[in-house]
């Protein structure tokens, strides 16, 4: 018998959100448990920020191609593809693992970087599709609280992860761990399936053209548009610093602590995300959406100030649950104020020009975390170090005392972007330059702001 499709946008809506939350569960316990392998079996920085590296430089690459296509196709299409291609390569890594784990061959670290660039690639039409889609299920007026249940669901997966890989590893071992993450695939694959979305305006539609021009009428949308393009400038520079932060912890709290405490850190730190999530979901965000992206960006840089401090893990997952926490209310106002300035029919070409610049900044912090550390800010705060009898007095010196001084320098680096961003008449007053591009819709009866968080379970 053939089960009936969900076509009610927020029915709809409300089941791809929670496919969102299983992927990012299934992902972020192998993300975990496989950067904590390649750090533990390296002892290298620079070696652990290569995962980072080969997850993101795909994506930013076909950032640009994906949201050609994904403006050609259904966006419903768009997340199959996408999460059934991710899945493949999660189960082509878990094979490996198997294997070696059976004795049928050795592994290497690097054996890993081509099947994480594999899943990357296809991970390059996953979110710009989910926004995309977002713009078509949700009225405009609550484009914050879906972004904001978005980040609740990433940030859930944040919470949960750690924390699990942590307990799993030691019973099931990372093979294990990672054919957990194929079944998330196919349970929100399962989900996909029987949604449907309602298609951009007929207006607003992708005329046929090469993927060159297509590509090319993105870049000029956000080109011919100032505010726009600082806009794109700074969520580059902000993906920098944040990239930054999230290669640095797991290698500051393994210099003074052990996995298990890693593993309480980062789930305390998801606890910062899903409060962050929950605050939009219930808020939406201020009306002015800009001074959400900046005020909070700047309580964020107060937060990496506490490296500073003696190392302890009740320090580092304090400054991480409040840096995470101001994230999603951050991405949420920051995408919310996108989807309503560029029309549907665009916005596949337009977030992936976006995304590949701000996915260009990963890769970057992922080659810079580790030569700073290893070469510079570690040396420096040794004991006997150019820093030891200066700043080395105030932060302490000895291993992970160069990773703190890194994570204050980037928090200084965040004050004074947010200040100059703020000067900048084109970012302060974007909302009131463009003109909104979507149209007003009525919610529906059973409309999102009824619908509330609606965390199932």
């Amino acid at each position: 018998m053939r089960l009936p499709a969900v076509t009610s946008p927020t029915r709809a809506f409300l089941a791809t959100w929670l496919g969102l939350a299983v992927t990012w569960f299934g992902s972020g316990l192998t993300t975990f448990a496989i950067g904590t392998f390649m750090y533990q079996r390296s002892g290298s920085i620079t070696q652990y920020s290569l995962f980072q590296f080969f997850y993101f430089m795909p994506m930013m690459l076909l950032a640009p191609v994906a949201g050609a296509l994904i403006d050609r196709w259904d966006r419903r299409r768009a997340m199959l593809f996408a999460e059934s291609g991710s899945g493949v390569a999660a189960a082509l890594i878990w094979l490996l693992l198997l294997g070696s784990d059976k004795g049928l061959w050795q592994l290497e670290l690097w054996h890993l970087y081509g099947l994480i660039a594999l899943g990357s690639c296809f991970g390059a039409f996953h979110l710009p599709a989910c926004y995309a889609a977002t713009s078509l299920l949700v009225p405009k007026q609550h484009l914050g609280r879906a972004n904001g249940m978005i980040e609740l669901a990433y940030g859930a997966g944040q919470i949960l992860a750690p924390l699990t890989a942590g307990q799993l590893l030691g019973r099931i071992g990372l093979h294990g761990v990672v054919l957990m993450d194929v079944a998330s695939f196919a349970l929100s694959i399962a989900l996909l399936l029987f949604v449907r979305f309602p298609p951009p305006p007929a207006e607003q539609r992708a005329e046929r053209k090469s993927l060159r021009q297509d590509i090319a009428e993105g870049w000029g949308f956000i080109r011919t548009r100032p505010g726009l393009f600082q806009l794109m400038l700074f969520i580059g520079v902000l993906n920098l610093t944040t990239g930054l932060v999230i290669v640095l912890i797991t290698p500051l709290v393994l210099s003074f602590s052990n996995v298990a405490t890693l593993g309480m850190v980062m789930s305390f730190a998801g606890v910062g995300v899903v409060v962050g999530g929950v605050l939009m979901t219930v808020w939406g965000g201020p009306r002015r959406r800009i001074h959400g992206v900046l005020g909070f960006y700047l309580l964020s840089a107060f937060a990496l100030f506490a490296a500073a401090l003696p190392p302890s893990a009740a320090v580092v997952a304090g400054g991480a649950f409040v840096y995470l926490m101001c994230s999603p209310v951050i991405l949420s106002s920051m995408q919310a104020l996108w989807q309503s300035k560029v029309p549907a029919g665009l916005q596949g070409r337009v977030f992936s020009v976006r995304r590949m610049l701000s996915l260009a900044a990963p890769p970057l912090a992922a080659l810079l975390s580790g030569p700073l550390s290893d070469y510079v800010f570690e040396p420096v705060m040794a004991p006997g170090g150019a820093l030891a009898g200066s700043v080395g007095r105030v932060i302490g010196t000895g291993p992970g005392r160069g990773l703190a001084l890194l994570l204050v320098v980037i928090g200084a680096v965040i004050v004074t972007h947010t200040v100059v961003s703020y000067l900048s008449p084109r970012i302060r007053n974007v909302e009131d330059e463009l003109p909104d591009a979507l149209p007003e819709r009525d919610a529906a009866p059973e409309s999102l702001a009824e619908a509330g968080p609606a965390v199932p379970g």
